[in-house]
């Protein structure tokens, strides 16, 4: 074994050397601790996105790309070469044409679809198809086979959500595509979870479900917006906010990450607060702006925007007639399983 070469008391820099050809780092010499230090606020426009996406349908088919998506890079992140979007969750867009596929696989990463554009196509997850209405959010939680068909007459596009950031963080990325197949067979009715648990606050009799995501696959846009209509008090930092919820425990839809729709008034601003959670936002519909940090950023229809986590923010509503939805979704419950979710109001 070889022996280790003497290092003066009155040389640090000796020392530093010597520490460090053997894969030591001294704690003393970190930066100072700060959460959120690298991801920054960013706002995509729909038009450049989709204008993307269908040049994108031009260089590349689904016959020879395992899947057609942009992911927003998040600006701050894009120098470490991580796919990501904040430092636990990418947000990607992606389109399958008429007639197209995309590839049945399934992965560690959880995933989550919030339907932006078209009609006639479905997800199968599971074996269960999942017809896509604008609106519809969609959920392919972690090692769930899942495919994608538009058997309809024009683009399908949609918003991914998925937490492959952490996965790859925690380097425990599997990926395996459906055994023999393009795509699975349905092994369900189309859409059963929406009947099991069609009635709210309701299941049915002697249901069982041992798996830590929800039973329900797709929450769709019309109960959605109906129980926002439905909501009368909004919260003074998030206006009328709901949390898509698993219906089996109450707790969020999947173990890394909830989503959330909220309604902002006419003429509504929120008041300003921040939390240690990052949230990626869809405007499904209406015109406003949201300040993160001092920094304003003017959404309108289709615009995604990012609020990274511990950044101070607001969300106003413009129009003197017209709401305005918002559909998101965070890693709140990751880090409230850890113990680590912090939040609090603006002074």
């Amino acid at each position: 074994m070889g022996k280790t070469a003497p290092v003066e008391n009155n040389d640090p820099s000796a020392f530093y050397e010597e520490v460090k050809r053997l894969h030591l780092r001294p704690l003393w010499l970190q930066e100072a601790h700060a959460p959120h230090k690298l991801a920054v606020p960013h706002l995509w426009k729909w038009p450049q996105l989709r204008g993307q996406m269908m040049r994108a349908a031009e260089v590349v088919s689904t016959e020879n790309v395992e899947r057609r998506v942009l992911g927003l890079m998040n600006p701050g992140l894009e120098s470490s070469g991580r796919f990501a979007t904040t430092p636990n969750l990418v947000a990607a867009i992606q389109m399958i044409m008429p007639g197209e596929t995309a590839l049945a696989h399934h992965h560690t990463p959880a995933a989550l679809r919030i339907i932006i554009e078209g009609e006639g196509a479905y997800t199968c997850t599971d074996g269960e198809r999942l017809w896509m209405e604008p609106g519809d959010l969609i959920l392919t939680p972690a090692w769930s086979y899942h495919d994608h068909k538009n058997e309809g007459k024009g683009p399908m596009i949609w918003l991914d959500g998925l937490d492959v950031p952490l996965i790859q963080a925690m380097d425990t990325f599997f990926f395996e595509l459906y055994p023999g197949k393009r795509t699975q067979p349905a092994t369900q009715a189309d859409e059963a979870s929406l009947s099991r648990f069609a009635a709210p606050g309701m299941r049915p009799a002697n249901f069982t479900w041992q798996k830590n995501y929800s039973p329900l696959t797709k929450y769709s846009w019309k109960k959605t917006m109906q129980a926002l209509d439905d909501l009368k008090e909004p919260d003074p930092y998030d206006g009328l906010r709901l949390e898509y919820f698993n219906p089996h425990t109450g707790g969020p839809v999947m173990p890394t990450i909830g989503c959330y729709a909220q309604k902002l008034r006419a003429g509504a601003r929120t008041k300003s607060h921040r939390h240690s959670s990052a949230a990626i936002y869809h405007v499904f519909r209406g015109s406003g702006y949201s300040v993160v940090e001092g920094q304003r950023f003017d959404w309108s229809e289709r615009d995604i925007f990012v609020v990274p986590g511990w950044h101070r923010h607001e969300h106003a509503n413009l129009s003197a007639g017209e709401d305005a939805i918002l559909i998101s979704y965070t890693d709140e419950p990751l880090l409230k399983a850890l113990g680590i979710h912090r939040e609090e109001p603006q002074e």
